[in-house]
């Protein structure tokens, strides 16, 4: 069945979702985090899997589930942390971040399911990816790709293609990052913790 990562930054006010504010306070910000961190663990238990790994930049609380390991980020850039973190599964994996709280299980099992895919890619529609899934985990894949600009999601699906991997595509999603992204997300998903968090915030403030 694989394993399930997910990549994430504990929801500490002043060092989470920063490009929330001056929209949302620091800690109004960091409560979001949370919420969207929530709902996406609560999509990897429901998702079968081998395991399930945190691979967190902090300290764990009390939004941690039952069922989730929970390892601690490497130091480095985006892309070595991502590198490193693919170290943790002995087999087949996919990994995620923490700013899509609309992914289901569904979407989590199809991208397990590597039967005629030596890789999966979830592109975001600001030009990243949302999620990453190798049959065989390689450092080299991910490594000195440039991340956080609007090209990273193009190359890294031109790595995985230039090494001769056959690769399939998720659906794109929103990645929660400004406030319009975060109006986005909690209008498509209305069921989630974060847009009952988010539209409360904004009732709050009207």
């Amino acid at each position: 069945m694989g394993t399930l990562l997910v990549i994430a930054k504990a929801p500490v006010a002043g060092r989470v979702k920063t490009r929330l504010t001056p929209r949302f306070a620091p800690e109004q910000a960091a409560e979001l985090a949370r919420a969207a961190l929530e709902d996406t663990l609560a999509a990897v238990l429901a998702t079968p899997a081998a395991r399930r790994v945190l691979v967190l930049e902090g300290l764990p609380g009390p939004w941690v589930p039952e069922g989730i390991e929970v390892v601690p980020q490497c130091a480095g850039g985006l892309d070595v942390r991502l590198a490193a973190a693919f170290a943790q599964a002995e087999g087949p994996a996919l990994l995620i971040g923490m700013d899509t709280p609309q992914v289901t299980p569904g979407l989590l099992a199809r991208g397990l399911d590597f039967g005629g895919a030596d890789a999966w890619f979830g592109p975001a529609d600001d030009g990243g990816f949302w999620a990453l899934g190798l049959a065989e985990p390689d450092p080299e894949l991910l490594l000195g790709v440039p991340m956080s600009v609007g090209h990273t999601g193009r190359e890294q699906r031109r790595r995985l293609t230039a090494s001769g991997r056959a690769v399939r595509d998720l659906p794109e999603l929103c990645d929660v990052d400004e406030p319009a992204d975060a109006a986005r997300v909690a209008a498509a998903s209305p069921d989630t913790r974060f847009a009952a968090l988010y539209d409360g915030m904004c009732a709050v403030a009207r």
